[in-house]
């Protein structure tokens, strides 16, 4: 078995890439992987020893932590409400830039095509790849989304997707879009990892992609995601005035912006314990959420909501505890 990935699914996945998101690339240029986590390991294995990858922050801990693991130095830059801030990325050499550029990763900027041009212009100067990580690029609300940078420079840009958002996390399926500099070091890492991804599983995303039902099932889902992210956000601004949403409409979390005097920590304990799954932290100093930044442009309390699985007829209710929660977490 090829390690890469079957043919049939590497195939198809290089077509739909190319007509979905924008991507430039061939049978030979996918990598199948166990899904974005796995993606992230094995570029931290490719790229160890080739120098620093400079990171968003915020950015997905994770992702920064599996490229630390691999023996990756990472630098932080900021993140605004327009995605990275290229004007801040570091004068020197370094392997890569990790960002999030359809949909910034917590807080929901778009990189303009301003910033893409200059990212990619410094990417060359400095001889960096960009690690553009496409986690939910599907999802897009209020107008068409991006296409993947890949597509400008596709020997510059290695772009990673799943189909954890579009179809689900347990099924454990991502792909790599390479240079061809990285086919080589990415499959070695791979074959170490372990030996491939599951075969059925890939056979059964290359018909779905075939037969045309993963498409259907991507525009079904984007429907019915756009309808229930406008429901909670209109419960929010009835319930939670003072809170602010961020980012565009896109994907399957909503990024608030809470009043500066939440503690968001309590927050987050009292919502676990009644079961609510919450995740955030505060700008500038949670790790993780660009600690050790006070200055950031959006330093304060975050607030991550999922609404992938919330029922619909759970929105108001939802919204409702949610306002309880904050309001307990405030300072006297």
């Amino acid at each position: 078995m090829d390690g890469r990935g079957t043919p049939t699914l590497r195939g198809a996945l290089a077509a739909y890439l190319g007509r979905a998101r924008g991507v430039r690339t061939s049978e030979d240029g996918v990598l199948i992987t166990s899904g974005t986590t796995q993606s992230m390991a094995l570029l931290g294995e490719a790229l160890r020893g080739r120098g620093p990858v400079v990171v968003e922050a915020p950015g997905f801990p994770l992702h920064h932590e599996l490229l630390r693991r691999a023996g990756v130095e990472t630098v932080a830059v900021p993140a605004d409400r327009d995605g990275l801030d290229v004007d801040a990325l570091p004068d020197r050499d370094v392997a890569a830039v990790l960002v999030t550029p359809a949909h910034q990763f917590p807080l929901g900027g778009v990189l303009s095509p301003e910033r893409r041009a200059a990212l990619l212009s410094w990417a060359t100067a400095h001889d960096a790849l960009v690690l553009e990580d496409d986690y939910d690029g599907e999802y897009r609300y209020d107008r068409d989304a991006p296409p993947a940078i890949q597509g400008s420079d596709p020997e510059r840009v290695v772009h990673l997707g799943t189909a954890s958002k579009t179809l689900a996390g347990a099924m454990r399926l991502g792909w790599i879009a390479a240079p061809e500099r990285l086919y080589g070091p990415l499959a070695d890492a791979k074959g170490w990892a372990d030996g491939g991804t599951s075969v059925l599983v890939q056979l059964a995303m290359a018909e779905m992609i075939g037969s045309g039902a993963y498409d259907r099932h991507v525009r079904r889902s984007r429907d019915r995601y756009r309808r229930r992210r406008d429901h909670l956000r209109r419960a929010l601004e009835g319930e939670l005035p003072e809170a602010e949403a961020l980012g565009v409409a896109a994907g399957l979390h909503l990024t608030l912006r809470l009043p500066p005097d939440v503690d968001v920590a309590l927050l987050l304990r009292r919502a676990w314990q009644r079961g609510i799954a919450l995740h955030g932290g505060v700008v500038g100093e949670t790790p993780g959420v660009a600690e050790g930044m006070p200055d950031h442009p959006l330093a304060g309390p975050v607030l991550l909501i999922g609404f992938g699985n919330l029922p619909d007829p759970s929105v108001e209710r939802a919204a409702r505890e949610l306002a309880d929660l904050v309001n307990g977490a405030r300072a006297a």
